[in-house]
């Protein structure tokens, strides 16, 4: 029975994530397997990958053989390169501390890199955020500046429209006061009329 590493779908669409599953190569993509060895989630920025590290390696050496994918990433999690190591143990290259020793090097490089590239994902996004709160910051001020403005503006105008009542009122006031002063004068003479009759 001819036996791969492969991935199986899950997830909505345009939103997939997947299962790292050992398999018959003759069942459906999303159908009977062996055994679940991980997942890989490729959605997020370095991809999520949990693998059973010993379940893999072992399954390799059960001769299961990984499709293009799961190639790359066992690669990345370093199974391959552990594969590789003991296969130099057991030909005698060097003793299986040498090994471990070279493999812990290796882990320790991919590590760094990886935590490298999270560290400038991070800064990136940080310094996306900054720029973009120094330019809502600016475009508040911009619009608290208009603002002030506007209501100087309203401010100056009702004051105007104030001074000019208070002058319609005075004027209003002027005119009603000259009208009483004249009325006694003009009833005046129709009494000298009313007389002289």
């Amino acid at each position: 029975m001819p036996v791969k590493i492969r991935l199986a779908r899950h997830g909505r669409k345009k939103y997939a994530y997947y299962h790292i599953v050992v398999a018959d190569s003759r069942a459906p993509r999303d159908g009977r397997f062996i055994e679940r060895i991980g997942s890989y989630n490729p959605n997020t920025n370095p991809a999520t990958i949990n693998l059973n590290f010993d379940k893999a390696l072992d399954w390799l050496y059960k001769g299961a053989q990984p499709t293009d994918t799961c190639r790359a990433i066992l690669s990345y999690k370093g199974v391959l390169m552990k594969k590789h190591l003991l296969d130099g143990v057991k030909k005698g290259a060097f003793d299986e501390a040498e090994a471990e020793r070279r493999f812990q090097v290796w882990l320790n490089e991919k590590e760094a890199k990886i935590q490298a590239k999270k560290d400038k994902l991070q800064s990136e996004k940080d310094s996306k955020l900054k720029a973009t709160l120094e330019q809502e910051a600016k475009i508040n001020a911009e619009r608290a500046e208009a603002l002030a403005k506007k209501k100087a503006e309203l401010d100056a105008e009702l004051e105007a429209k104030a001074k000019e009542a208070a002058a319609e009122a005075a004027a209003a006031e002027a005119g009603e006061e000259a009208p009483e002063a004249e009325a006694p004068e003009a009833q005046a003479p129709e009494a000298s009329e009313e007389k002289s009759e």
